[in-house]
């Protein structure tokens, strides 16, 4: 009987739970292949397993093998590294316990090294050669949803948006179903979850023929926020030399995005709450309003009910503007999608055939990821440039993904170099090895 961690007991309990209608699961999320970064992640339900066997393959795909009970799945690791038998998971009363193989470049969960039997618990991150797989023990899947999902598999029918998680997944398909009508969106989230993407993503939906029309409520002048969103007549102000139209009359036809809609000055907000009302509008200097036809779509990271408490936005047009309200999580939040998101960074990036370390990949997935998706998109863009032509390493990483002492290890030294500088590669791994993975005291002795 395998041991129990931090006091943990084995129960004999059945691991799949009916709750409010749903099946909750364990289940084993691929999160990041440093090698084939680009072929994104994959799920694997866990509810009718009783065996996970790890070896090395030619692709990354995964396949049930049918035996006689049809509850074992076997998973191909894209890895030279991988073993032809590398690792095992197996379930144990109301746990899934891992175990190495004996395979030649080991196990590892959390970043240790597997040397026994390990009771696998919520949020354990197993290492198998280049490969990280996240391992969650109660994940609510429907009827529907397959038991195992591919990179491809996790696009969702609002373009740009993908996910292995299905209660993501539901929260896309309603907001899909909204995409074709009239109501406004308001859309929630931290700083650089995607909020424009999913936006534009749900006009391409709409069967709208008009523009996208971006508005950075922001960055509006306070003197001129009308004047730029309303337009105005030529002579309402001192330098208004000729009609324009304003952002609202632009995306006739579109949506208009008003992104920190939060932001929007209060003088703006009784007259954009008109446009929302009575589907008009009337350019500054006019005395003749101009009908429109507009899909308003706002975002926010701001607490908009905290505000309307304050008195600094109006509780109409937050009532007008929340016609389907949507929040979207944060990456730390959706760990189980980074393989996905990570994916599509480096499609949008141009830099598909970009590879990692073992090390830089662990500090990929140990980083919160304040900024959120725009902040790993920035790091991938970096971390191309300063990489060149060799795989990413941890010190191509911004600092703060570093941790506080980053040194080159032996391993990242063995992966950067290439697989038939077999001399050289002993001699930096020694190297290495005799100054504790300081570069500097490597490269002063070897000159």
């Amino acid at each position: 009987m395998p041991e129990a961690r931090d006091g943990e007991t084995l129960n004999e309990s059945e691991p799949s739970v009916r709750a409010a209608g749903r099946i909750t699961t364990a289940a084993l999320f691929l999160v990041l292949d440093c090698g084939r970064p680009a072929t994104g992640g994959a799920r694997h339900l866990l509810a009718n397993l009783d065996e996970v066997i790890f070896r090395r393959a030619s692709t990354s795909s995964s396949e049930r093998v049918v035996t006689e009970d049809q509850r074992r799945l076997t998973i191909g690791v894209a890895d030279p590294r991988a073993s032809s038998r590398h690792a095992r998971i197996s379930r144990k009363s109301d746990r899934f316990v891992l175990e190495d193989c004996g395979s030649t470049n080991g196990t590892r969960v959390g970043g240790t090294r597997v040397e026994a039997r390990v009771v696998l618990r919520d949020g354990d991150l197993v290492e198998i050669a280049r490969t990280f797989y996240l391992f969650r023990d109660a994940v609510p899947v429907g009827p529907s949803d397959a038991a195992d999902v591919a990179n491809e598999e996790a696009r969702h029918a609002i373009p740009s948006m993908a996910t292995l998680l299905p209660s993501v997944s539901a929260e896309l398909d309603a907001l899909a179903r909204i995409a074709r009508s009239p109501l406004a969106l308001l859309l929630l989230g931290e700083t650089g979850t995607g909020k424009e993407l999913l936006a534009r993503g749900v006009h391409a939906l709409s069967g709208r023929t008009g523009p996208f029309v971006p508005v950075n409520c922001a960055a509006l002048s306070p003197t001129l926020v009308e004047s730029q969103l309303f337009g105005h007549t030529k002579g309402a102000f001192s330098g208004a030399l000729r009609d324009e139209d304003g952002f609202v009359r632009a995306a006739s036809g579109g949506t208009l995005f008003l992104d920190e809609v939060g932001d929007l000055p209060l003088a703006a907000q009784g007259t954009l709450l008109r446009v929302l009302q009575e589907g008009e509008v009337v350019p500054v200097g006019s005395s003749r309003s101009t009908r429109v036809d507009v899909r308003f779509s706002a975002a926010t990271h701001a607490d908009l009910e905290a505000l309307v408490e304050r008195g600094s936005f109006r509780r109409d047009l937050y009532a007008r503007l929340a016609g389907f309200v949507h929040t979207l999580p944060t990456l730390r939040g959706r760990r189980e999608d980074f393989g996905v998101v990570l994916a599509s960074v480096l499609e949008r990036a141009g830099a598909t055939d970009l590879a990692f370390t073992v090390d830089a990949g662990s500090a990929l997935l140990r980083h919160d990821w304040p900024m959120n998706i725009r902040e790993l998109a920035q790091a991938v863009a970096a971390s191309a440039v300063l990489a060149s032509e060799g795989p990413v390493g941890i010190l191509h990483l911004p600092q703060a993904m570093r941790g506080p002492a980053s040194r080159t290890t032996e391993s990242e030294c063995a992966e950067m170099l290439d697989e038939d500088d077999d001399d050289l590669r002993r001699t930096l791994v020694s190297a290495l090895a005799r100054h504790a993975g300081n570069v500097s005291e490597v490269a002063r002795e070897m000159g």
